[in-house]
């Protein structure tokens, strides 16, 4: 049972990868054309700078941000500090990375709830200032998206913490 579900958080892992991989390029491909219609349109005129293209860029590092945060979780890659950790007892250390686990776990819950607060009440009023038609909910939408795997991310760290399997793949 538990290797099905450590499956299902490799697939979800590898998604929420790809999707971060898709925003990379978008970001680069519509940044490139927006570069290429400021200094090469001039010459040629079929390239032209979309007024769209710094808002949906924005966007998509917006969803960069928020769901690379997600995957650092689950391989335990975020800042940690460990000064002190060669000097206080095992069992303390054990004890204080599983407050910080379950921290990190309230804080994406609030991320779900407050996300999807900002993301339909504030983000379907307004739009995108170059895009009109387009609300901002698509701006604000990856801070509860991100919750959403942070929570799943951060149970299974939490898991694995207490069964004694690793509170994190990268921790020394």
């Amino acid at each position: 049972m538990a290797q099905k579900i450590e499956k299902c958080f490799d697939k979800l892992y590898a998604v929420v990868m790809v999707l971060c991989k898709l925003f990379l390029i978008a970001d680069v491909c519509i940044t490139s054309y927006a570069v290429a219609g400021r200094y090469v349109g001039k010459w040629i005129p079929f390239i032209k700078d979309p007024a769209w293209s710094e808002e949906i860029v924005l966007t998509c590092m917006v969803y960069m941000a928020f769901l690379s945060a997600a995957l650092a979780i689950r391989r335990g890659t975020h800042i940690r500090m460990t000064s002190l950790d060669g000097y206080l007892p095992g069992k303390l250390i054990w004890v204080l990375d599983l407050v910080a686990y379950i921290l990190v776990l309230a804080f994406s819950i609030v991320l779900i709830y407050e996300g999807f607060n900002f993301s339909f009440m504030i983000g379907q009023r307004a739009t995108y200032t170059s895009i009109p038609w387009l609300s901002k909910f698509w701006q604000f939408f990856p801070v509860p998206l991100a919750g959403i795997a942070m929570v799943l991310f951060q149970l299974e760290v939490i898991y694995k913490h207490i069964t004694g399997k690793g509170g994190d793949k990268n921790a020394d």
